[in-house]
């Protein structure tokens, strides 16, 4: 990483991961975005799609281990728990909370970019530094901080039965309710082709119970029925 001011990376190891690190560069090639090195194609040539995908398997072992070890239900509920834990917005904010955000180098163009597509980069960083945790310093240290980080996140997605498929949650609690089943409709559509915002409603009768936004109809879809479940469990419904 020659020219490069490295302190901040292993400042950011010490304080918020605890140890320093052997080979700095791996911290930073984890934080560091495809979109980086191609507009540094001459200083830089690694970016962190490689550590993300060894991430991603440890981060998956280790939350299926946990699992298996601590709970006792079938393999259905294990593996939407796990879901649950894993997915990009329970990894982005733990990312997000971790506060390496600063320290991702990435384009001008991704800098400026959606905040879903933000929080894409930082739950992609957020595996790529578990890959580097794992390569530097094992297994178990790279378990404790995904059980830090991830696993402590478990309470609270049971609690609020947010592992459930939230569409066909929403319609077992519309159906006791109120004897009707959620309609989905868009509501509006905006941006390119490429980069497409659909928000969209969920209807119970004539109600809107809720409004999502997302990159797809069904990302969209998932967001209105949890703010519709969100809705009905304020009334007392569950």
């Amino acid at each position: 990483m020659n020219g490069m001011n490295t302190a901040p990376y292993q400042d950011f190891a010490r304080e918020k991961l605890g140890f320093e690190f052997t080979n700095l560069d791996l911290l930073i090639t984890a934080l560091t975005h495809r979109s980086y090195v191609n507009e540094h194609r001459k200083s830089v040539h690694h970016h962190n799609e490689r550590l993300e995908f060894l991430g991603d398997a440890v981060l998956e072992l280790a939350v299926t281990e946990y699992l298996f070890t601590h709970f006792s239900e079938p393999e259905g509920i294990l593996t939407a728990w796990r879901a649950a834990l894993v997915r990009t917005e329970s990894i982005g904010d733990a990312g997000d909370k971790l506060g390496y955000g600063p320290l991702i180098r990435m384009s001008k163009g991704e800098k400026n970019g959606s905040e879903r597509a933000h929080l894409q980069i930082l739950a992609n960083a957020f595996e790529a530094v578990i890959g580097a945790i794992y390569l530097e310093r094992g297994f178990d240290d790279a378990r404790d901080f995904i059980h830090k980080h991830i696993i402590v996140k478990l309470d609270g997605i049971l609690e609020s039965g947010s592992w459930r498929d939230p569409k066909s949650y929403l319609q077992e609690i519309s159906q006791r309710v109120d004897n009707q089943t959620p309609i989905y409709k868009v509501l509006s559509e905006e941006g390119p082709d490429h980069d497409k915002v659909f928000t969209l409603g969920v209807f119970v009768g004539d109600n809107m119970m809720g409004r999502g936004i997302g990159p797809s109809k069904q990302v969209a879809q998932q967001q209105a029925a949890r703010a519709a479940i969100a809705k009905y469990k304020e009334s007392g419904e569950k």
